[in-house]
């Protein structure tokens, strides 16, 4: 199992609307083959900046070869969707983990 998590830091002014959009975009990656779930927090630690929300979206993958896939096929064509809506009033932060079996 892959997890591949988006630290995402939103203006306070766009943050409903970006949440509002988030769910959809999210939907929308998990009809892709290889997703098998996802999960959407609200950062509290680390604090946010002055003005900005925090959240954190989750996704569980089957294995590395659905996240390249994803990397390569889909992820700039849904990342360009968001920075034409909200470009500049929000940043992300990608990190990829892999679960250890003992």
């Amino acid at each position: 199992m892959i997890v591949y998590e988006v630290t995402l830091e939103i203006d306070a002014d766009v943050c409903a609307a970006f949440r509002t959009w988030l769910r959809g975009h999210v939907q929308e990656i998990l009809a892709l083959p290889g997703f098998v779930g996802a999960e959407v927090f609200e950062r509290h630690e680390p604090a946010a900046a002055v003005g900005q929300h925090g959240l954190c979206v989750v996704y569980r993958l089957v294995d590395q070869a659905a996240l390249d896939r994803y990397l390569r096929d889909d992820a700039p064509r849904l990342r360009a969707d968001g920075q034409a809506r909200f470009g500049g009033r929000f940043s992300a932060s990608r990190r990829v983990l892999l679960l250890l079996t003992f």
